[in-house]
């Protein structure tokens, strides 16, 4: 067998009959259901419709983990139980809002084979709904940019590693040899581990912004977007309280310049030095709107949310804090209904 899909999922009636339906229809795509592949949904505990809808398509089997052992993630035990069972010479691990493209699986395999790697992830394009979403998104995934270029991450010279656990593809072989989720247990950052012990072990790691792949929606709700990234981003950043102090700066210079500009003592007549150094002070503001945008449309976000993103700086900067705070104070973070301890990548 060629391939085996994993799809944890836990309270994902929304999203995941979708998800499902994109994969099965890569059948369309030259696949032989039950021969060359199969595809696993990971029912982690869910108290919604999420069995009932997986157990509604033929081509899926459904299964439970077994019980989480103690300091484990559910995630990486859920994902550690199916890779248990997979027969498929590669893995391919997906979440439950993702929706692919089709023919993106077998175009996976044969990007992985033609570049020689171990292990293929995608970053998938994002949806984002409503205001926040679409003020913050740009802001946390430009960021990311910066954090992870993907050719770095790609450059086996590089000891820079990073994968998102939304499309990781890889071979059995090498999932075995790094010991797989067992070997990343207790983190919240399970992709990015495991794209470390690839990257370590020298077995080829390819990483890259994919929209002809695959689309995800992470995030249905404000309250689901920052538990997600309360979760994340202390996690991601080597320096939380750094990349706050320097969006705090953002916030100063592009809401400051302009308030400066306009009660800078002094008459507004065109004769008086005053008028020139209102427009120094707003030349500088233009510059820095400049400089800040420049980065932000590196999220590969419509150009329309990057506009929105200043709007989300506070919101980014409190969720720096709070993410800080859980993983390093407190020790306590909460996800999908479950506590996990700060603190472990």
């Amino acid at each position: 067998m060629n391939l085996t899909v994993i799809v944890p999922a836990r309270n994902e009636e929304d999203c995941l009959d979708a998800c499902l339906e994109s994969l099965v229809s890569q059948a369309d795509a030259g696949w032989v259901l039950g021969r060359d592949w199969e595809i696993f949904v990971v029912d982690d505990g869910s108290t919604d419709g999420t069995r009932e809808i997986a157990k509604s398509f033929d081509a899926v089997t459904v299964i439970s983990p077994e019980a989480l052992p103690e300091k484990w993630t559910g995630k990486a035990n859920a994902a550690w139980t199916a890779a248990q069972r997979a027969q498929g010479e590669w893995l391919l691990f997906t979440d439950a809002d993702t929706v692919h493209e089709p023919g993106d699986l077998r175009r996976a395999l044969h990007e992985a084979e033609k570049h020689e790697v171990a292990m293929l992830s995608y970053s998938p394009r994002q949806i984002v709904t409503g205001f926040w979403q679409r003020a913050l998104m740009p802001l946390v995934f430009s960021e990311l940019a910066l954090a992870y270029p993907p050719a770095k991450v790609s450059d086996p010279e590089s000891r820079l590693a990073a994968a998102n656990g939304q499309f990781l593809l890889v071979r059995r072989d090498a999932y075995v040899q790094i010991g797989g989720h067992e070997a990343v247990a207790e983190s919240m950052l399970e992709d990015v581990e495991l794209a470390y012990l690839v990257k370590r072990r020298k077995l080829g790691l390819r990483f890259r912004y994919a929209p002809d792949a695959l689309s995800a929606r992470m995030y249905r709700s404000f309250g689901q977007m920052c538990e997600g990234w309360t979760k994340n981003l202390a996690l991601l950043f080597g320096n939380t309280l750094v990349t706050a102090a320097w969006k705090m700066l953002d916030i100063a210079l592009l809401v400051g310049l302009p308030v400066l500009a306009w009660y800078f003592p002094g008459p507004l007549s065109v004769s008086t030095p005053w008028i020139t150094a209102r427009l120094v002070i707003l030349l500088v503001w233009v510059r820095t709107l400049w400089r800040f945008y420049r980065r932000v449309v590196k999220s590969n976000f419509p150009l329309s949310d990057c506009l929105l993103s200043a709007f989300g700086l506070p919101l980014f900067v409190w969720l720096l804090w709070k993410s800080w705070f859980d993983h390093t104070i407190t020790k306590r973070v909460v996800w999908k209904g479950r506590e996990y301890a700060g603190g472990s990548r």
